[in-house]
């Protein structure tokens, strides 16, 4: 599955070479001069999963759209869209002990920087055109990678986390899942990839290079990989909303 947004933004999805069912989800959308974007991954122990991502993806996306286009600072909009994914997930639940489950990562890019939320471990990575990127998120995780962190009946509240950043070169937001981070589980290896794609074909072309790999790679999982362009604005340009 294939999606793309105005300002070249594009995602890429495929239920891997040993699933089934993709269980993963992604949303993408511009409004003003943001860049929108939510990625979710289906817990696989969990009833209905795949249906859990589908939905914390679309509520994920139409607050966060919503809340930009009233003017919200993107982290306040960024949270919200969390907390409202996870209680649409919740309401899937015939009881706490039949609970579909997900993760969820979302990205808003502008002009202004780049801010991510996020729930589990599903990733957000900065990627610059030159220089060294950086992760933007932090796994949810314990003892043994267990997650610690979703969004579902047996949870709790959605507690999410926001980070934001201002690039001062242009460069990509990347949201993906862990079928794409566990092959390539740094900056610096996400870049290598990227940089060994063929000329041409703009992002959605880096999208499907990354899925490529992991997929040559050994494609245990789902995986999802969405790439937003940014291009960064003058030093002093207010942030939109504030």
């Amino acid at each position: 599955m294939e999606i793309t947004a105005g300002g070249g933004a594009a995602g890429v999805s495929d239920r891997g070479r040993h699933r089934g069912v993709n269980a993963d989800a992604m949303a993408l959308a511009t409004v003003g001069g943001w860049t929108a974007a939510v990625v979710c991954d289906g817990v696989s122990m969990s009833p209905r999963s795949e249906r859990a991502a589908r939905v914390a993806a679309g509520v994920g996306l139409n607050v966060l759209v919503a809340g930009l286009r009233e003017g919200a600072l993107p982290e306040y909009a960024l949270a919200d869209a969390a907390v409202r994914a996870g209680r649409a997930v919740v309401g899937l639940a015939e009881s706490v002990a039949a609970a579909p489950a997900c993760t969820f990562v979302a990205g808003v890019a502008g002009p202004e920087g780049v801010w991510s939320a996020w729930i589990g471990d599903s990733r957000a990575y900065w990627l610059p055109d030159q220089g060294p990127g950086r992760a933007l998120t932090e796994d949810d995780t314990g003892e043994h990678g267990a997650l610690s962190a979703w969004l579902g009946a047996d949870a709790g509240d959605p507690a999410p986390r926001v980070r934001s950043y201002r690039p001062s070169v242009p460069g990509r937001l990347l949201l993906c899942t862990d079928g794409l981070w566990r092959y390539l589980s740094g900056a610096a290896a996400l870049r290598e990839v990227l940089g060994r794609r063929p000329a041409g074909g703009g992002v959605p072309e880096e999208a499907r290079s990354l899925v490529g790999y992991a997929l040559e790679a050994g494609g245990h999982d789902n995986v999802t990989v969405v790439l937003v362009p940014v291009v960064p604005g003058p030093p002093g340009v207010p942030v939109a909303g504030a």
